[in-house]
């Protein structure tokens, strides 16, 4: 029996649809036509005489099958790109830089990065991580490409992706909204923490920090062990808190925006498929759709 040879473009186009969880956003990563797609994938499970996706789902899945042909297909993949990379054959390196508020990078930019990796593995994402403040500076400054920020309004070319509540965060279990003064809990240059602070102030509630610093995991470990409170867009929730409710008897704090700033410096079909990928992850129409 002759040996049979699996087609690396479509190992890929398996991959990819496989983080995209369609074909339809597999292809503009591709830069293909969904047909086109669909064509590799349906031989490819023709040639092995195995599904590949399980189609019945909204999301394509991948079978059984899939999944282990899938594990095979990261590494040849990127042996595939090793080997060119070594004979002097790919690209350069393209780099993007994004800046993302350390609050709302889980989940959607794990799952973005990892996303294009696999249809993109000579772009180099460079993540930067600030309060939205300090990323809109260095963004002014042209140290960053691309930035989201969690702002009431958006400045001068800011795009709103999404307007959410902003709520006051506990631990499960532990009634430190009820203490007075409130222990709060807040980086320094968090943008919410005076917002908190005005609010807090006008109801008439004593507050008292309960932390110093510019750590958001010292924001969250504080709140997740009961030892004070803070404030999230909905939503966003670290592990180990909860939102507060009106039982809490904590002011209401009004609602905030995520923001995409794109000052134009990252062009090309790969910025293109990268900021398609953020507008489809934190925009709830997008994601609707």
């Amino acid at each position: 029996m002759m040996p049979r040879n699996l087609d690396l473009a479509a190992l890929r186009a398996v991959l990819v649809v496989t983080e995209a969880g369609s074909v339809t956003r597999a292809a503009a990563l591709l830069n293909l036509t969904q047909s086109a797609v669909s064509m590799q994938i349906r031989r490819l499970e023709e040639a092995l005489g195995v599904a590949l996706f399980n189609r019945r789902a909204r999301r394509l899945e991948p079978t059984v099958e899939g999944q282990c042909l899938v594990t095979y297909a990261r590494r040849m993949l990127a042996l595939n790109d090793e080997a060119l990379e070594a004979l002097g054959l790919t690209e350069e390196v393209e780099e993007i830089r994004l800046g993302v508020p350390p609050d709302i990078v889980a989940p959607q930019i794990p799952a973005i990065l990892r996303l294009m990796a696999v249809q993109a593995p000579r772009l180099r994402i460079t993540l930067t991580t600030h309060a939205s403040r300090e990323l809109r500076v260095r963004h002014e400054a042209g140290d960053l490409d691309l930035i989201l920020t969690t702002e009431t309004a958006p400045g001068p070319g800011g795009e709103v992706l999404d307007e959410r509540r902003l709520v006051w965060l506990g631990a499960p279990g532990l009634r430190a909204e009820h203490e007075r003064p409130l222990r709060i809990a807040f980086a320094e240059i968090c943008a919410f923490r005076p917002i908190a602070i005005a609010a807090l102030d006008g109801a008439g509630i004593a507050w008292r920090n309960a932390m110093e610093g510019d750590s958001e995991q010292v924001v969250d470990a504080t709140v997740a062990a009961g030892l004070g409170v803070s404030v999230r867009l909905e939503g966003y929730y670290p592990p180990g808190c909860m939102e507060l409710g009106p039982e809490a008897g904590l002011p209401d704090l009004g609602r905030s925006c995520i923001c995409l700033y794109d000052g134009g410096r990252a062009r090309g079909a790969i910025a293109d498929a990268l900021r398609a990928e953020i507008v489809r992850a934190y925009r709830p129409s997008a994601i609707a759709a």
